[in-house]
């Protein structure tokens, strides 16, 4: 079922065929439309909302500061990032497995703002495929300068958005206002950084385009380890379609064609100009535009719809209905316990950690005023998003607390250790270990309590 035949980009000359699809509006195209609407939506209202205060999205590397609906992930949080990543990775192969390559097709950022918003664009200012291609074939002319230019502008224009915004989920919407609105040289970095970005989206979009998907992204290969003979994806009926040819009604009844009449739209209409009839190919993306113009065809023929559908290899051959495979159970079971295990760790994770350690090889220490004393090390990590002045207290108001090294102001994100005296009346001790418990007190609330050992001597 599957090609992997050379890429469809290259001529026979071996350069670049540049690509001019046709636009089908069919069902498909019309519900991929509307998922862009929400999407181009999402992306460029996303930093500016909020959650108790903080954004949706903020991938913030130079602080080292990452926000996902609200929650603050700092350094410290890294295994739960990694475990999110995990969940993600085997969503992928779990969702590839059962409908390949359809995330390319209908979420991919790539796809939406290439084929829903850059090459709507040049179809309103260039026209259709035919009028694309005439024009770029002809000579330097008013018309052709001007068509040019004014699509150039808008796209450049458009990458400048797509920057700043994606910039936002970087550095946050308000660091990037203060790059735009105070002096260059304050901010050269971020003012850089914008036209770089802007230069990068304008080169992919209006130069680069499908071969982000056929050739840069490693995606396309993955699939063809991952795709069985159950998977689902956007493919063509050879056993319905064969053997193709021109409509012919006075076709001789022993030997019929298929219901494919040849007639090439299903190759016209491709972004990465593949012919589907072919079979599977690293270069489909499960756009299923491909769909919407076969049924096209297929409705003027008056001949049943889906000669292109979503089909696995067992659905044409032995007309099987799809099936919900071992292999995909077991990829369920593997997300459903890595979602329960970083549930958990998400909704038992405090916005400040203590790690406290008695010092090692020391003793205790007899203290005016009947008090025996041992030393501790604690280390408090702060993972809000504003500075924090923290203290320890003992549950218990008889022992006392005395600080050599106070922990004081703990930054945003940040880290403090301290070193302090715990003093317990000597009364008060009757076993060579004693267990306390410690809390770490912020606005004079209880934040953590932390479990350790109290050595000293045995009272008889």
């Amino acid at each position: 079922m599957e090609n992997t035949e050379g890429l469809q980009e290259a001529n026979d000359n071996g350069k670049r065929r540049w690509m001019y699809p046709w636009i089908r509006k069919g069902k498909y195209y019309k519900w991929r439309t509307w998922l862009s609407y929400i999407y181009l939506t999402f992306f460029f209202t996303g930093p500016f909302l909020r959650i108790n205060g903080q954004p949706l999205l903020l991938m913030n590397f130079m602080n080292r500061q990452f926000v996902l609906l609200g929650q603050v992930f700092w350094p410290q949080d890294i295994f739960l990032f990694m475990l999110a990543s995990l969940v993600f990775l085997v969503c992928i192969v779990l969702f590839t497995i059962a409908f390949g390559r359809i995330f390319c097709g209908w979420i991919c950022p790539q796809t939406i703002f290439m084929e829903m918003v850059f090459r709507k664009i040049e179809i309103w200012i260039e026209g259709d495929a035919n009028k694309r291609k005439k024009l770029d074939s002809a000579p330097w002319n008013r018309e052709k300068i001007l068509k040019k230019a004014g699509k150039h502008i808008l796209f450049f224009i458009l990458s400048f958005a797509i920057a700043n915004t994606f910039l936002m989920y970087i550095i946050g919407s308000k660091n990037l206002i203060q790059i735009i609105t105070e002096p260059v040289g304050q901010h050269l970095m971020g003012f850089l950084s914008i036209w770089i970005f802007t230069t990068v989206f304008y080169l992919v979009y209006s130069q680069v385009r499908e071969l982000v998907c056929t050739v840069i992204c490693p995606y396309g290969r993955l699939q063809g380890v991952l795709l069985d003979q159950d998977t689902l994806v956007v493919a063509y009926d050879d056993i319905r379609g064969e053997p193709r040819g021109k409509l012919d009604r006075d076709a001789h009844p022993i030997n019929p064609k298929g219901d494919c009449v040849d007639c090439g739209l299903c190759v016209a209409v491709c972004p990465t100009g593949i012919d589907i009839r072919n079979g599977t190919q690293l270069e489909c993306i499960n756009c299923t535009i491909c769909i919407d113009a076969c049924d096209e065809v297929m409705d003027k023929i008056h001949k049943p719809r889906n000669l292109i559908g979503f089909f696995s290899e067992n659905m044409i051959r032995t007309k099987e209905k799809p099936t919900f495979t071992g292999r995909m159970m077991g990829y369920s079971g593997v997300i459903m316990v890595l979602i329960a295990v970083l549930s958990y760790f998400i909704l038992s994770r405090s916005d400040m950690d203590m790690t406290i350690m008695r010092s090692a090889g020391m003793l205790y220490q007899q203290q005016p005023g009947g008090y025996i004393s041992n030393i501790y090390n604690v280390e408090i990590i702060n993972k809000t998003d504003k500075n924090q002045v923290i203290s320890l207290v003992s549950d218990d108001p008889s022992i006392k607390i005395k600080y050599i090294q106070a922990p004081g102001i703990i930054n945003k994100g940040g880290a403090v250790k301290a070193v302090f005296f715990v003093l317990i009346q000597a009364s008060h001790i009757n076993k060579l270990k004693t267990n306390l418990n410690l809390q770490l007190i912020r606005n004079h609330r209880i934040v953590q309590t932390a479990s350790t050992t109290f050595i000293g001597p045995i009272n008889n």
